[in-house]
């Protein structure tokens, strides 16, 4: 894999999938490595990926402090991959805590970016996170589903901090749940660095004010694509997250979970190549 190095020394690694113009792209988790992306669903056949490993995750080295595992802390890292690739803006498409790692670097280099797509993301560095009763009506959703009576409760108790994660209620984070998905979400616990999750989202790293602020003002283009069934970020919010943005776009894909991607690979290429390529978006309920 090729590497460059952070301003710290850290050594950082990235993926490269596809052809066409780089997208760089941000994972989640929190500090989650990039692996779980794959190709984003064939999006490869549009743009070249660049799927960076955070500090600390996959084959990216850990840094010497750990204190810079902080969300804002880890900008200067997308700012060194930029001039590493030679590029005078980037194209960026982060995924969930990841999105708040393109919105931190967003607001502090608005000239470095160039298109911006969040997907299933809710922004805590403009005070926008899920609360636990957005999580409940969402797997209400799923009443109808026969893993549902067990999930439920255990997710409810999980939620109330009155028991435990457990494997039960994953069915909730996906719009399908079948062999291919399970293999994706059992793969999550070995390629996450549970420390450097803890430290991401210190108080500390946000301001929310000033963020909102300077976002309001970025001029790129922003789509914030958000899956029916998710439940962080439920629709409302992500529709909050984009009005934050001047020049936003807001799509709802029917049907899926936190990983849109999986549950339905060519509506998600479909929406998020058109907006890469500067296509407006055919009117359409799944779209609004």
């Amino acid at each position: 894999m090729p590497t460059f190095t952070a301003p710290d020394g850290t050594r950082l690694a990235y993926r490269l999938r596809g052809q066409g113009d780089p997208l760089v792209v941000l994972p989640g988790g929190p500090m989650r490595a990039s692996a779980y992306l794959g190709d984003l669903g064939g999006l490869t056949a549009h743009r070249r990926l660049v799927l960076l490993d955070l500090r600390g995750t996959g084959a990216s080295s850990a840094p010497a402090d750990p204190a810079t595992y902080r969300c804002d802390r880890q900008t200067d890292d997308i700012e060194a991959l930029r001039v590493h690739l030679g590029l005078e803006r980037l194209d960026l498409l982060a995924h969930s805590a990841g999105g708040s790692l393109a919105a931190l670097y967003a607001a502090r280099r608005p000239r470095r970016v160039g298109r911006l797509a969040l997907i299933s993301a809710a922004l805590r560095p403009l005070g926008l996170s899920p609360v636990p009763a957005d999580r409940l009506a969402a797997a209400r959703l799923r009443s109808g589903e026969p893993w549902f009576e067990r999930a439920y409760p255990a997710l409810a108790a999980w939620l109330a901090g009155e028991g435990p994660y457990d494997d039960v209620f994953t069915p909730f984070f996906h719009g399908r749940w079948d062999e291919e998905i399970r293999a994706h979400a059992d793969a999550e616990e070995a390629q996450t660095n549970e420390e450097a999750a803890d430290r991401y989202f210190a108080d500390a790293a946000f301001d929310p004010a000033a963020t909102r602020a300077a976002l309001a003002a970025l001029t790129a283009p922003v789509l914030v694509l958000t899956g029916e069934l998710d439940g962080g970020p439920r629709p409302d919010l992500a529709r909050r997250a984009a009005a934050a943005f001047a020049h936003a776009e807001f799509a709802l894909q029917p049907g899926a979970g936190h990983y849109p991607w999986l549950d339905d690979p060519r509506w998600f290429v479909r929406r998020v190549a058109a907006f890469l390529a500067g296509e407006r978006a055919a009117a359409s309920p799944s779209a609004e």
